[in-house]
């Protein structure tokens, strides 16, 4: 499961880049397939272009919480508030790779749901912004105060107000929702970060 999750990772990552090439290679797939790629790519260069380079000597890393825990927290939340937990697992996986991304953002934002500080006081739940179970159920009550489940897209942009940042949440969201593989494979792949001079592996084999 985790060598196939890497090697769909470098696929994808080789088609992001190459726009030519993808519009050669996705014609050729089985048509279930090339609309889970689209919308893996999609999301990709959205939001990588909305990433601003990060300098490498401030990269954080550490281990994420098991898949499975992880999963059990995004449950809780949707029972507690009723935001879609596949919604929550792509909040996650967008702002910090699941928890392995540490560093907090150029604009002060922390935690593996990356929350600015006046945020998390209103909706954190007295909790801890840097553990995962506490951050997910404060995402779930700041986005459920936004209007999730019913107003998803706006709840979704009150979070990160930015058409591309919910586009790419929901293309995610609906490719774990429709295959719950998805999400581990997710889970599995290795975290790039862009810094200014390129793309950097800050995850894996071969890395302390």
């Amino acid at each position: 499961m985790i060598l196939s999750a890497l090697y769909q990772q470098r696929i994808y990552r080789l088609l992001a880049r190459d726009e030519n090439l993808a519009r050669r290679t996705l014609p050729r797939l089985p048509p279930e397939l090339m609309i889970v790629s689209r919308d893996f790519l999609i999301a990709h260069r959205e939001l990588y272009r909305l990433t601003p380079p990060i300098p490498a000597r401030t990269i954080k890393v550490g281990p994420a919480r098991p898949a499975g825990v992880l999963l059990d927290y995004y449950r809780e939340a949707e029972q507690r508030f009723r935001v879609p937990w596949n919604v929550l697992a792509a909040v996650n996986f967008v702002e910090s790779k699941f928890g392995k991304l540490r560093s907090a953002s150029a604009s002060g934002a922390q935690g593996p749901m990356q929350f600015l500080p006046a945020t998390w006081r209103r909706y954190g739940l007295r909790g801890n912004v840097h553990d995962p179970h506490d951050a997910i159920l404060g995402a779930a009550n700041y986005l459920h105060a936004s209007g999730a489940p019913r107003r998803l897209r706006h709840a979704l942009h009150a979070y990160n107000p930015s058409t591309a940042y919910v586009d790419a949440v929901l293309r995610y969201a609906r490719r774990m929702r429709a295959d719950r593989t998805t999400y581990y494979a997710l889970y599995s792949w290795q975290v790039f970060v862009k810094t200014p001079r390129g793309d950097r592996r800050v995850t894996g084999p071969g890395l302390p």
